[in-house]
């Protein structure tokens, strides 16, 4: 903002000064001319004038020679002097023979000789330099007694339209630079509010706290979009913490009833008739549904009250570490849980994140999976120039595909764009699910700096795809990166088939 109204202001300034500056130099220059033609007439009278006295007391041999070449020394031009046949009397500078015979025919002493004064305005020129010629007659009473023609170079006239030109251009620059200084200062107070405003909108965007901005500083319609501004921060943030309160408290509440239900119902179960006893199962169901739905909209609120810094996470360890825990359940569901890939390096994650992205995405697969099929994670390693999807981290910078695999029915293309809505579920899936886990692993992805996104498995299935930033190996010995190992980090386990 502060170029643009900058340029603005320069833009207008340039202007003005062509506007004035441009016929101010027109008009001195004509003026300028003017003035030297004056001169050039008065000095042709002044010597017409001595001349005439000359002529009549019978010494235009004695004096007029020595008059032209003062004349002509002190003007810098030409003098000529002639009598009333046009026959040269006197000259600031030689001729020849030629032009003494041809005075009486040049066009400014022709007219002077018949009584006309004469300025020659068309300057021409003679040996590369411009000349003007005035002439003037040389009358004693109503006597013609001869003709003086004077001729000025008009390089001094040049010179001092240069001259002029060029102050006119510097005065210009010096006023442009005035303009910049004084624009520059106009142009950071009038943008202060503004860049006030981007700071604070900025803030609020990445999640921080809605700084009121001050409203005394700047133009009104600045101090009304900043008053503006407070106003929506403010219910935003009212709203957002509202929201986060409410998700954070109501699942809280509903966790000891929920669990004071379930105690409940199991209780019942000695009661219950045997033709009853799958109502009750339903029911304890629906309980744990309900409980783990709460427990996702828990996790939910956590992530939006937490401001957590991303750190360093051993991805291969967490593999092995979720891998040895998810064993025994999968080996009961009679499917088989493979962990391999070609990289076993750190990521960049939120704390706890990698670990409830694979929960999450482990417990969808198992519920999908048939027995006797395999479930696979598998962590891969990409270059910088490699691109798969939309690149969220760094430009330049390495990156790790987290790859959970299964062999279930899969899902199509509009039910894997929908898969990340909250409480969305398939119509073909499974019983026991809260359509949360997914919005869940997208919410930890982007908060870690990385994405999320479902493909079909090569060998049908669905392939949950989570991307997350590498971190650069540690320099080794003697400044050589140190090599972790690669290849498998852990063969399938030999559950049941």
């Amino acid at each position: 903002m502060t170029r643009r109204l900058l340029l603005s202001y320069l833009t207008l300034a340039a202007l003005v000064l062509l506007c004035l500056e441009i016929p101010l130099g027109y008009v001195y220059s004509r003026g300028e001319r003017d003035r030297v033609i004056n001169l050039a007439k008065d000095e042709a009278e002044s010597v017409s004038a001595y001349a005439s006295l000359s002529i009549s007391a019978g010494r235009e041999a004695q004096d007029l020679p020595a008059r032209a070449a003062h004349c002509a020394e002190r003007i810098g031009g030409k003098v000529l002097i002639v009598d009333e046949n046009g026959r040269l009397l006197a000259a600031s500078h030689p001729l020849t023979e030629r032009e003494e015979g041809d005075l009486a025919t040049w066009p400014g002493i022709a007219a002077a000789l018949r009584g006309t004064a004469t300025a020659d305005v068309r300057t021409s020129t003679i040996g590369g330099v411009q000349y003007l010629a005035v002439a003037t007659p040389v009358v004693h009473g109503t006597e013609e007694q001869g003709a003086v023609r004077i001729t000025l170079p008009t390089r001094m006239v040049s010179e001092r339209v240069h001259h002029v030109w060029l102050l006119l251009a510097l005065g210009g620059l010096a006023a442009l630079t005035a303009v910049a200084a004084l624009g520059f200062v106009i142009a950071r107070w009038t943008g202060r509010p503004i860049r006030e405003l981007e700071r604070a909108t900025h803030e609020l965007a990445v999640g921080g706290a809605a700084t009121p901005v001050a409203i005394t500083n700047g133009p009104p319609e600045v101090r009304s979009l900043a008053a503006t501004f407070n106003r929506t921060a403010a219910r935003l943030e009212h709203l957002l913490a509202s929201q986060r309160a409410f998700a954070g408290e109501a699942s809280h509440q509903l966790k000891t009833p929920l669990a004071a239900l379930r105690l409940r119902l199991e209780n019942l179960e000695s009661d219950i008739a045997l033709n009853a006893r799958g109502s009750l199962t339903a029911a304890l169901t629906e309980t744990d549904r309900l409980a783990r739905m709460v427990e996702g909209l828990l996790a939910m609120a956590r992530l939006d009250e937490s401001a957590a810094e991303r750190e360093t996470v051993d991805l291969g360890r967490v593999c092995a570490e979720r891998h040895r825990a998810w064993m025994p359940l999968f080996e009961q569901h009679g499917v088989w849980l493979a962990l391999a890939g070609d990289y076993d390096g750190e990521v960049l994650a939120l704390p706890g994140a990698v670990e409830q992205i694979l929960d999450n995405l482990l417990s969808n697969a198992l519920r999908v999976a048939p027995p006797g099929s395999t479930v696979s994670v598998d962590p891969r390693c990409h270059t910088p120039h490699e691109r798969r999807f939309t690149h969220r981290g760094p430009a330049g910078s390495a990156w790790v595909e987290l790859h959970v695999m299964d062999e279930g029915p899969g899902m199509t293309e509009e039910q894997r764009r929908r898969a990340f809505d909250r409480f969305w579920r398939a119509p073909d899936a499974p019983k026991g699910g809260t359509g949360l886990g997914l919005a869940l692993v997208q919410r930890l992805a982007h908060a870690s700096g990385g994405e999320v996104v479902l493909r079909q498995a090569p060998h049908g299935g669905l392939d949950a795809v989570i991307r997350l930033p590498a971190v650069p190996a540690r320099p080794g010995v003697n400044g050589i990166p140190a090599q972790r190992p690669r290849g498998r980090l852990q063969t399938m386990t030999p559950g049941p088939r």
